[in-house]
């Protein structure tokens, strides 16, 4: 009886074992499997950029100081204002003349005028033709020869910065696009101006300035603004482009599968790869548009793709109901 008993229990425990086997090789995925897929290569164009970021600079920066110690009168212009070369952009008082001034102003409105007309202001005149960057200093506020009243720019420009592995491929009169971070969705044309020769160190990398001038200077330019620019170092226009994946090498050579028709063997396809951009070649020659590329690629099968593998060996099946 005990004998019998142990046979027993042994079937069923390899029943149970085999059982559970079963379901968790059903529950499982299978392994990948090899798909082809069919492609076109497309016409387009093509470019190679090196990105880097930069500030926006007056390309001159011109401080109006005062040829004497005094008093600033009057400021004729604001910030954000063009300048001609020779405007008047301010009016001041010597100290002497504030002092007598302001004695006149105590003996009447009538001998204040007389002195004013006798002893002249001191114009402040622009020497550049330009735009007003700064002009914070108020009429009446005490200046020095060494304190700026109105700061003048001729230009606003772009100063990026170029990592040295990069600096070889940037050369005076190349295109470039800027973007604001303050205002991303808009690219500005520009062109690189000067390539300074001194290196500077920034977070241990050797940089080297690069200052850019923009073909249309937007009126929402600042000077301090971040942006981010790139340098075209390389431009193609109505090219043949095909995704990387659909390119394979041997031996040292590129080449892709090409479609037979009337076949399912592809042809092995040697042909010669230009510029790279993000997942793309360019195909110099090789192929032509209207050749049909296959692609293999591995995709993993999931137990739901699969009904017979979907459902518990365990669970009993029910008769599908038929739908009105």
């Amino acid at each position: 009886m005990n004998k019998k008993r142990k046979i027993l229990f042994i079937i069923i425990l390899v029943s149970l074992v085999a059982c559970v086997l079963i379901f968790m090789k059903m529950r499982g995925g299978r392994g990948p499997a090899e798909v082809t897929r069919e492609i076109k290569p497309a016409m387009g164009s093509m470019q190679v950029v090196i990105s880097s970021t930069g500030t926006v600079y007056p390309k001159n920066r011109l401080e109006i100081k005062p040829p004497v110690n005094g008093r600033v009168e009057e400021i004729l212009v604001k910030e954000g204002e063009s300048v001609r070369t020779g405007q008047i952009l301010a009016y001041m008082s010597s100290t002497e003349r504030a002092a007598l001034l302001d004695a006149a102003s105590d003996q009447g409105e009538e001998k204040l005028k007389r002195w004013q007309k006798i002893y002249k202001a001191i114009p402040l005149r622009s020497p550049i033709k330009g735009e007003v960057i700064v002009a914070t200093t108020q009429p009446g506020q005490t200046v020095s020869t060494a304190d700026a009243v109105i700061v003048l720019s001729d230009q606003l420009i772009v100063r990026a910065q170029v990592d040295e592995t990069d600096i070889g491929k940037i050369h005076l009169g190349q295109e470039a696009a800027i973007t604001l971070d303050a205002y991303p969705d808009t690219k500005i044309k520009a062109k690189v101006d000067h390539i300074y020769y001194e290196s500077q160190t920034v977070n241990n990398v050797i940089v080297y300035k690069v200052d850019l001038v923009p073909e249309d200077v937007p009126d929402f330019f600042r000077s301090g603004m971040s942006a981010s620019v790139d340098f075209i170092v390389e431009n193609k226009e109505n090219t043949l482009i095909l995704p990387v994946e659909a390119v394979q090498q041997d031996k040292g050579e590129d080449y892709v599968l090409l479609k037979q028709e009337g076949s399912i063997k592809p042809v092995k396809r040697v042909v010669k790869l230009g510029i790279a951009e993000g997942d793309n070649y360019e195909i110099l020659s090789g192929i032509t548009a209207a050749d049909t590329i296959l692609v293999m690629t591995n995709e993993s099968v999931s137990p739901a793709a699969d009904s017979n593998t979907g459902s518990n060996p365990f669970m009993p099946k029910f008769p599908k109901q038929k739908k009105n």
